[in-house]
């Protein structure tokens, strides 16, 4: 018999795994550690006028489709209506089957707004009238979206001349749904790309004070920690090519440091110096705090030039990369365990040729202190969809703990995309469904339940212990 798409039991091949999903972690609230949604919008708990608004803007992920179906940008980042973009949208959702984004949009009309019928060029006018009419509902806000979804905890990602005033007069409110900010000071460690310079000058201008050597930068950047750490900040996140581990002293660092904002070209092997001796200090000053230190690795981001200088950069323009990632890798989570310094880490690769070498060197570093300190990240980016994540969950069961896993992240910047935490639900407790119907693991749906509930939620809130209250809660 042929399945009905997207039923209650979607994705749920056996009873065991449909029994684990809807009676066991169906429910469970969202920490949702990683995701670029605007503080901005939750703190005003933005109204949205349309669909469109609120499901395509900032998507590159659909923005990367509709190119590829054929339409003009004109209608993806240019100045046709809203109602004009969204169309074309629609047209393009038949022609994605077999891409998560097939499953993903249909899970969104109907988690967000009850509509089971298929989006498509037919059925456009009357979905986008119907949503619109439900957004114009005054709890269908931002803040209404993620509530919607049992939201617990979001955690934007946040530059460290960000004033944070979002994030603190949210807090004043003392919503149920915390938000809290991560630390990405990326504009700061890639001192290759232009516009490093000026973005020195901003830091300088925040903490009130010159920055003219490298001691004053890493002193500018405890500030900052300081002040995030004070408004309920316990997570940085970096989103790097490659993690780079010289041996490199403070004389060379300063001497890097002052070349670059003196306007002189710098070399690569400068670069990774200067890299290398910037985020091992900044791994330590994690650790001293009890921060977790995110490294997203792999992208090979704005690879199409001409878009980069027509659209800027977070477009739908970037591919995996191949970079060497493993031995430097290591080299640097060991110069930091060898200080003792080696903060709580969750390392999120790209390429699915690491799998198996990420799966292996978050075990070499764990040292009993807690549960699964270092972690593989979830299925990232591209990996993010069905066989990716089944690819991430085999390979971490097969070389490490899958129980100890924090579990998903919606690492998105849309308010419509946290029906990914049920899509990964699923997906996990049919893998563990399909291990009981084999006789691979024993039919014990009390302690199978328990470990799943960690996966989705227990886990996570323990690792990150984020605070209750801080100056703003």
């Amino acid at each position: 018999m042929i399945k009905a798409f997207l039923d209650e039991d979607f994705l749920l091949e056996n009873k065991v795994a449909q029994v684990l999903f809807h009676d066991v972690v169906k429910g469970l609230p969202i920490i949702d550690y990683h995701n670029h949604l605007p503080p901005d919008e939750i703190a005003s708990d933005r109204q949205f006028e349309n669909l469109s608004q609120v499901w395509l803007a900032g998507d590159h992920y659909k923005w990367r489709a509709m190119r590829t179906v054929g339409i003009s940008e004109e209608y993806i980042t240019g100045s046709a209506s809203d109602e004009q973009k969204f169309l074309k949208w629609a047209e393009t959702v038949p022609y994605t089957l077999r891409n998560p984004l097939f499953h993903w949009t249909h899970l969104e009309l109907r988690r967000y707004f009850d509509i089971e019928e298929i989006l498509s060029g037919s059925s456009a006018e009357g979905i986008y009238k119907g949503c619109n009419e439900k957004l114009r509902e005054g709890s269908m806000g931002a803040r209404g979206l993620l509530d919607k979804m049992n939201v617990e905890v979001v955690c934007t990602t946040d530059d460290p001349i960000d004033s944070l005033e979002h994030h603190i007069s949210y807090a004043k409110g003392k919503k149920h749904i915390k938000m809290y900010p991560a630390f990405r000071p990326d504009k700061a460690i890639h001192i290759e790309k232009e516009g490093f310079g000026s973005y020195i000058q901003q830091l300088s201008r925040v903490v009130d004070k010159s920055i003219e050597s490298f001691e004053d930068l890493l002193e500018a950047l405890k500030n900052r920690m300081d002040f995030f750490h004070q408004n309920g900040c316990r997570i940085s996140d970096h989103g790097l090519g490659r993690v780079y581990s010289m041996q490199v002293g403070r004389s060379d660092l300063n001497q890097i440091f002052q070349k670059k904002i003196e306007g002189k070209a710098i070399t690569g092997e400068e670069a990774g110096k200067y890299k290398s001796g910037l985020l091992r200090e900044l791994g330590i000053q994690y650790a001293s705090r009890g921060w977790t230190m995110q490294l997203h690795l792999g992208a090979l981001r704005n690879t199409n030039k001409r878009m980069m200088r027509l659209l800027g950069p977070d477009t739908g323009f970037d591919s995996i990369g191949d970079f060497p990632q493993i031995h430097s890798l290591v080299a640097f989570l060991s110069d930091l365990e060898e200080q003792e310094k080696l903060p709580k880490t969750i390392i999120y690769n790209l390429n699915p040729k690491d799998n198996e070498a990420m799966a292996t060197i978050v075990g070499s570093f764990n040292d009993g202190s807690m549960k699964g300190k270092v972690q593989w990240g979830s299925a990232w980016w591209f990996l993010d969809q069905k066989d990716g994540m089944e690819k991430q969950l085999n390979a971490l069961s097969n070389m490490g703990l899958l129980s100890c896993f924090v579990g998903m992240l919606t690492d998105s910047r849309s308010f419509l995309s946290f029906p990914r935490h049920e899509y990964f639900r699923r997906i996990l407790c049919n893998l563990i469904g399909r291990d009981v119907h084999k006789g691979e693991l024993p039919n014990d749906l009390q302690w199978l339940g328990k470990i799943l509930k960690d996966i989705c939620y227990h886990n996570a809130k323990t690792y990150f212990d984020f605070p209750e209250k801080h100056q703003g809660y």
